[in-house]
């Protein structure tokens, strides 16, 4: 058997975020997003990466979006928009007097997410509780400070949201002393229903004290956290995800679709595990994708006897027969890279096609020295032109392992209308960025609907579930993640929580070999029955508009 290791990177990459546009009515929706850049600190463009994600999401929605930092703001300046986002992600950052004026007395829609609301709160000036019916009390982070014997001491951990528990990620690192976590909630009390409201708590999950997580008080909503930090599937980044409907007042009603992909299919695929897999959908009536790497490589001949080997798509005899198999059964194809791996690299694992990053350099956490978005365009180009060529039409893009540059990524939109995929985006690239503003952020992103179009104007079509995966480190060493199938249908379980959240999910047909002695076809099988069950609709990139 060929090829054991895979990267486990599309998963991980955009589930956690570790860093401490359905229409909208009319099509009229015009945002500000407002978000901190501190010059003095070295997370200057920490605020940005939330405000990336944040104009990712909305996005979902028909309308323009516009980001400044807090400091930029103009007196007056939110009249031109239907709605104002505040990320508030830096404690007691200095708000402009304007900002706050504008922010108590207009009557467009603000939104406010977490620190530096006392300035306005406590503020007499601005009568804040007598005008929205609120009343600030301050912050809660953790019960008490996490040691080796007391490792989880709790904090507000757990968003109550439509009969479901969001539990945010948390992580202690015993060695460091350091927490994998972002605790810190804003307490904001309802002090008179005639004006405000709260629409869901947070609950701490060692005290079961509970506060209340979103509130709104006519026009201005507030959440008691950034909930675009740690992410995850199960996580309180799917209640703002939803949450932009009412904000947006989209009208949306519930609808869920279900997607699945085979994942990884090139010249060394097997015929009999991707008929197998076809049959199955085709038996189920499921329209299904295949991504496909149009050119296989093994430059070092990490699996030839060390002996290179290189197979182009027109001599690649097995993976024709698969997209041929499976196109007439109801499947379609995606482009998945060219090479799926970067030149004779070991980036990071073996410089063979399907394992490694094509479009960015792992290994320095940097781009490739020839990136571009010519070089980037020359790629995707010729891996369209292989598949054209052979008879395939591709729907969709799908990056490598999910990561591009941001140079390569601007490649993509003028080739592809549609990808399919998770992405990972970077403040690095802003117009006004300088090393002077402190590093680099990247934010790695999944999304629970289509977006129309996000920070680098791509279409994505949502893969929110993750994938399949044993621990065959008996085989591999390096293969010990686990991730069940009922793990992904939990995952679909929680994407019901967004109106019009998707379930999709890809899979290796690799686990279907018969040597691994694996249960794969059955969980696939039960997978897919589990997520039918619940009411998902089952559809394929192109049948999206």
């Amino acid at each position: 058997m060929q090829r054991l290791l895979r990267a486990l990177t599309a998963i991980v990459v955009a589930l956690l975020f570790c860093c401490t546009s359905q229409a909208y009515a009319q099509s009229t929706m015009k945002a500000l997003v407002v978000y901190d850049a501190p010059s003095s600190s070295g997370y200057a463009k920490l605020g940005m990466a939330y405000a990336i994600m944040l104009r990712n999401l909305l996005g979902h929605f028909d309308g323009t979006v516009d980001m400044i930092p807090v400091q930029n703001y103009t007196a007056g300046q939110v009249q031109n928009y239907s709605v104002m986002f505040y990320l508030g992600s830096h404690y007691d950052n200095p708000l402009p007097a304007s900002f706050l004026q504008d922010a108590a007395t207009t009557g467009k829609t603000v939104v406010w997410f977490r620190y530096n609301i006392w300035q306005l709160a406590w503020d007499p000036e601005y009568n804040f509780a007598a005008r929205f019916g609120l009343d600030f009390t301050g912050l809660r982070g953790m019960n008490a400070t996490p040691t080796s014997d007391n490792p989880s001491p709790g904090f507000f951990d757990t968003v109550l949201y439509k009969n479901r528990e969001f539990v945010k990620y948390y992580a202690y690192d015993s060695d460091s002393g350091r927490i994998n976590a972002d605790p810190d909630v804003g307490v904001m009390q309802v002090v008179d229903t005639g004006k405000a409201a709260s629409l869901s708590n947070v609950r701490n999950s060692v005290t079961n004290e509970q506060i209340p997580y979103l509130v709104r008080a006519g026009n201005f909503w507030y959440f008691a956290d950034l909930p675009f930090s740690y992410i995850g599937p199960r996580d309180r980044y799917l209640v703002i995800a939803d949450q932009l409907h009412d904000i947006l007042n989209s009208g949306q009603q519930e609808s869920h679709q279900a997607m699945v992909r085979l994942e990884d299919v090139d010249a060394t695929v097997s015929v009999d595990n991707m008929k197998v897999l076809t049959d199955y959908l085709y038996r189920k009536n499921i329209p299904f994708s295949v991504a496909a790497i149009p050119y296989y490589t093994d430059p070092l001949g990490v699996y030839n006897g060390g002996i290179p080997v290189s197979i182009p798509l027109s001599q690649a005899s097995d993976l024709k027969t698969s997209l041929n198999y499976a196109l007439d059964k109801g499947g379609e194809v995606v482009q998945h890279g060219y090479t799926h791996q970067y030149a004779s690299m070991r980036n990071p694992w073996t410089a063979v096609s399907a394992d490694d990053f094509e479009f960015w350099d792992v290994v320095h956490n940097s781009p490739v020295p020839e990136d571009s978005t010519a070089w980037a365009a020359q790629r995707i180009k010729a891996g369209l032109n292989d598949l054209l060529a052979n008879g395939y039409k591709p729907v969709a893009w799908e990056a490598p392992h999910y990561q591009m540059s941001p140079l390569s990524t601007k490649a993509v939109p003028p080739i592809y209308g549609k990808t399919y995929q998770r992405a990972v985006y970077y403040t690095s690239d802003a117009p006004d960025f300088t090393e002077s503003q402190g590093k680099d952020f990247a934010a790695g992103q999944f999304f629970p609907y289509e977006i129309k179009q996000d920070y680098y104007g791509q279409n994505i079509l949502p893969e929110n579930l993750g994938n399949i995966e044993y621990d065959i480190s008996a085989i591999d060493p390096s293969s010990t993640v686990v991730y069940t199938w009922q793990d992904i249908y939990t995952n679909a379980q929680f994407a019901l929580a967004v109106r019009d959240g998707f379930a999709s999910f890809f899979f290796h047909p690799f686990w279907l070999d018969p040597d691994l002695k694996l249960p794969a076809y059955k969980d696939f099988q039960s997978l897919v029955t589990g997520i039918t069950n619940l009411g998902y609709k089952w559809t394929s990139p192109s049948r999206l508009p």
